[in-house]
């Protein structure tokens, strides 16, 4: 396959079902479009269903809309049991949607925002719709990390929720790293089923609606700068697609654009920081995910 991957690379996808968070806009709703337009029928996972129906009707393909607050375990619960009820098998979830740099908040549950939404609310979605990817061969879970994760980068077990202070930067920072730890504990304990694969990837630097919330001394650069260097969408949705369809993509992998510094270009397989490789945290930070959202994922079976 040519180094140079693009959408064209994109196999088909008939006959399978995809489950994409935040699909309504930006990184997720071009990759909703992408497999949708390749045969896939698309689930697009987004908190805003009338946005979502919006985003739907843009799509050339087949897509349904269900509603998923990530920053709410009721929420969480419910979209699975509606996902499982509908769809006996899924093979690719695709989680996609996060927030970034937000003021210091917490979710429905009490988790600080950017932890909450990005890593703690895709754990538990994960591990409730688990059962509907392990019996497929060749299905898939893609976490998007972000090559933010390498700032300050730390799991931080004694303030998880940033309580005795805050720093909406380093808080975006430890929810992307864990999302990066995750997939590769997730990859250990798949690997013995032999069907589903876990893999990550990052889109560089995309010009989303995902920098809204930055600090103000950024907003002005990031306006100014920001559309000459970051990528559109849909290429910051490539590394996510390739890690999603790529057959010779293999579990544990990581994939971001080949440019300078990551930032932009075509996917390619990358590494992450050396603090997301650590098994003890990769484990920590595991046990403590099924401890805080109420989610046991078992796959000793």
């Amino acid at each position: 396959m040519s180094e140079t991957w693009t959408e064209q690379h994109i196999p088909d996808q008939h006959g399978r079902v995809a489950v994409v968070t935040g699909a309504n806009t930006g990184l997720g709703f071009e990759t909703a479009r992408m497999l949708a337009e390749r045969g896939a029928h698309v689930v697009m996972a987004v908190r805003d269903v009338e946005k979502g129906k919006q985003a739907a009707a843009r799509i050339d393909g087949d897509v349904t809309v269900q509603v998923l607050d990530l920053a709410s375990l009721d929420s969480i619960r419910s979209a699975a049991a509606d996902l499982r009820a509908s769809h006996p098998r899924i093979d690719l979830l695709i989680n996609n949607a996060g927030v970034m740099y937000t003021p210091k908040q917490t979710t429905a549950d009490g988790f600080e925002m950017q932890f909450g939404t990005n890593h703690l609310g895709h754990f538990a979605f994960t591990g409730l719709l688990l059962d509907q990817l392990l019996p497929v061969a060749g299905s898939r879970v893609v976490t998007v990390s972000s090559i933010g994760h390498r700032i300050r980068a730390d799991i931080h077990f004694d303030d998880l929720q940033w309580e005795r202070s805050y720093s909406r930067v380093a808080a975006y920072g430890q929810a992307k790293l864990a999302n990066l730890m995750f997939t590769y504990e997730l990859q250990r304990r798949l690997a013995s089923h032999g069907t589903t694969i876990a893999v990550a990837a990052h889109p560089g630097g995309s010009n989303t609606e995902l920098a809204r919330n930055s600090p103000a001394a950024l907003r002005v650069p990031f306006a100014l700068v920001g559309p000459l260097l970051a990528q559109s969408p849909a290429m910051g949705a490539l590394p996510t697609l390739r890690a999603a369809t790529d057959p010779a993509v293999i579990g544990g992998q990581y994939y971001g654009p080949d440019g300078l510094g990551e930032t932009r270009g075509h996917p390619k397989l990358v590494t992450s920081s050396p603090a997301s490789y650590d098994l003890a945290t990769q484990q920590r930070l595991w046990n403590v995910s099924e401890e805080l959202t109420g989610v046991r994922i078992d796959l000793d079976r």
